[in-house]
């Protein structure tokens, strides 16, 4: 008798189904879940080759060094350690309770030695250089550039003054400060830097500090994360915005806020310390957030913002000063070695002589004076104990420093854009500095100019689009805010780790004779990086195997 097949219950394997091109194309490959894997674990994706040589042993072994990158985009783990890093930094010093030690070390006796020779030699050296006697002059320079080198090796900082010093002409101007500018309180600034304690608490600040309004702002056109709408920073009116004096602020903004920390420092009579962001608004205009060590009134730190400005005493660059725009150029000259005017040939001015004719005006106003926005709300003067609430303020001053200011200024709205495209082409005639090339279209030759310089058009950060002129430095922080730097925080947290592992017998061995030096080009010994990312990742747990461990075990024993 014959058993019927029952189709509905085959037991062989079906065919795999089959994948389009483009499916195919969507899969990760094994560096994208390489990096996935990294990021899960912490651990760098963009890692550096290096060749590690044991000078005991001799052996060789390539090794991966994070790329310390800032951004999030570029290589997240290594941006949230860096931001880690910060908040440590700003924690450590935002509240503390006693002044950061200073230590300094005393000139050796070698130093003392070596200053004494070099001062002989160097009267011994001008002596000859006024007989004419320029062989013996040139043999004791020699002399005294060996000795300068053994004194930069003995441990000693700051500039050595140079044989044949250049003279350097010191422009002065008026310190009188301007009349339309509320007068500030002036006290002697005394050295410590710890605030009061008030209610049995020693209480910090966070300030926000903002530039002044340039013209209406739309408040529709953008979404916050709540998803409500909200200002896309884009101007009302863009024919009646103020682009210059935005572009203006832009590029001084950073000698704004030193004067700004200058005259609060006079006028509460103490070193006050802070820790400082910087992020740009949907506006495009720059905006500070500061925390304060110590509690200081909402009426001095209103009156302080309101009688800080910063006076820019170059040559004027309005627009009715610009005598080159467009195709028309100064050119350079090679026989006269300067930039000359393209129809007669003639030399234009340059910066030294330029500064020359200001200083010989009596009644000379600045250039341009700079200041921050009159108008300071409650919430940004806020006072915190330590706490959750003062560590939320540490993560929203932080939040924003694992993102690039290009990013920051990303915009989906049209009308931002166009915001954006404007504000930047004023900084195309806004100089950032003496060096600026923007300064040949007022017919000044900058300081440091050469053939390769492009009149009209600076490399400098302030003329780029992608940042619209705001400073590269992102984070700013005073000298005595910890008393370390960030180096040493992080040798810090590397130590505390090192004396957990030992306390349970685990001993990490010594690498401070390795020399490790980056691979050369063209070695093909050199390993891929998917293999420096892989063996990172099992070094990295690794590591967090025995770090768990001794949390276990020192926790037992406690």
């Amino acid at each position: 008798m014959t058993t019927p097949i029952n189709l509905d219950n085959d037991n062989t394997e079906t065919a795999p189904a089959r994948q389009t091109a483009a499916e195919r194309r969507a899969l990760p490959n094994f560096t994208d879940v390489a990096i996935a894997t990294a990021e899960k674990f912490g651990v760098c994706t963009r890692p550096v080759t290096m060749r590690s040589f044991d000078p005991k042993t001799g052996k060789v072994e390539y090794v991966a060094s994070p790329c310390k990158s800032t951004v999030a985009s570029v290589c997240k783990p290594c941006a949230d350690k860096a931001r880690w890093l910060r908040m440590t930094q700003c924690r450590e010093g935002w509240h503390a309770d006693v002044e950061p030690v200073e230590e300094t070390r005393e000139p050796s006796e070698t130093q003392t030695e070596l200053l004494a020779t070099r001062a002989d030699l160097v009267q011994q050296y001008h002596q000859a250089r006024d007989d004419s006697d320029d062989e013996m002059a040139d043999a004791i320079g020699a002399l005294v550039g060996s000795l300068d080198r053994d004194l930069r090796d003995s441990g000693f900082r700051g500039p050595i003054p140079p044989l044949d010093p250049t003279e350097r002409k010191r422009r002065s101007r008026s310190t009188k400060r301007r009349q339309d500018v509320p007068n500030l309180p002036r006290k002697k600034v005394e050295r410590h830097t710890i605030g009061r304690v008030i209610g049995g608490y020693r209480s910090s600040m966070m300030v926000t500090l903002t530039m002044p309004s340039y013209g209406s702002i739309n408040q529709d056109g953008a979404v916050d994360s709540e998803g409500k709408p909200c200002s896309d920073g884009s101007p009302r009116n863009p024919d009646s915005y103020d682009y210059a004096r935005a572009a203006r602020d832009i590029v001084f903004f950073s000698k704004l806020v030193d004067r700004w920390i200058q005259n609060l420092r006079r006028c509460v009579g103490y070193d006050v310390q802070y820790f400082a962001t910087v992020e740009p608004q949907k506006r495009g205009a720059p905006h500070l957030h500061l925390l304060l060590r110590g509690v200081i009134s909402r009426e001095i730190l209103r009156m302080v913002t309101a009688a800080t400005y910063h006076q820019v005493w170059w040559p004027h660059f309005d627009p009715e000063n610009e005598v080159y725009s467009g195709e028309k150029m100064p050119v350079w000259d090679y026989r006269a070695m300067t930039f000359v005017d393209p129809d007669t040939g003639q030399a234009l001015t340059g910066w030294d002589d330029a500064m020359d004719v200001l200083d010989a005006v009596d009644d000379l106003e600045p250039a341009y004076t700079v200041r921050f926005g009159e108008r300071m709300d409650p919430g940004h003067m806020r006072g915190y104990i330590p706490g959750d609430k003062a560590d939320r303020a540490i993560g929203y001053v932080t939040k924003y420093l694992t993102k690039s200011i290009s990013e920051v200024l990303e915009t989906d709205s049209t009308r931002t854009a166009i915001h954006y495209d404007r504000l930047h082409a004023e900084l195309q005639h806004t100089p950032c500095s003496p060096r600026c090339a923007v300064w040949l279209r007022y017919g000044i030759v900058p300081q440091g100019a050469s053939d390769k310089t492009i009149p009209g058009r600076c490399k400098g950060k302030a003329h780029r689009r992608d940042t619209l002129g705001l400073p590269g430095r992102r984070v700013l922080v005073s000298r005595r805010w910890s008393g370390k730097t960030l180096p040493d925080h992080k040798a810090d947290r590397a130590e505390f780790v090192r004396q957990l592992l030992a306390s349970v017998g685990i001993h990490k061995p010594d690498t401070s004779h390795l020399i490790i030096r980056p691979v050369e080009p063209g070695d093909q010994s050199a390993p891929p990086r998917d293999h420096l990312i892989l063996a990172a990742i099992a070094q990295r747990t690794k590591w967090r195997a025995e770090y768990t461990n001794a949390l276990l075990a020192a926790g037992t024993a406690a």
